[in-house]
């Protein structure tokens, strides 16, 4: 069970991220939408997985490796904007496939 502080960073990681995928978009995401829907943060706060929805570009796995590539970039800038943070957690990306799976079991029970 994730602590209230655990649940803070993670609240306010996705948020930054958020942004900072909005605002670079065409660079770090291939100009490709990438939503961020889950983070989870381990109980010493020293590494954040973060589960990405990726639409409108180019392929999905193209777009992660570009963004696992940038991580360190990524996490430097996450971390001037959490200016109160002593440490900075790692950073490790993964595609969230779950809307992809619902979407298989909803067409498997339509026919």
């Amino acid at each position: 069970m994730s602590s209230i502080r655990q649940n803070r960073v993670e609240g306010v990681i996705q948020e930054e991220l958020s942004t900072y995928f909005q605002r670079n978009a065409r660079e770090i995401c291939l100009g490709a939408m990438v939503s961020v829907t889950i983070v989870r943060v381990t109980s010493d706060l020293s590494l954040a997985r973060i589960y990405l929805s990726i639409f409108a570009g180019p392929d999905k796995k193209e777009v992660l490796k570009n963004i696992q590539e940038n991580s360190r970039k990524i996490r430097g800038e996450v971390g001037k904007r959490l200016k109160n943070m002593h440490k900075i957690p790692e950073l490790q990306f993964y595609i969230d496939d779950s809307l992809d799976y619902a979407e298989t079991i909803d067409k498997l029970l339509k026919d």
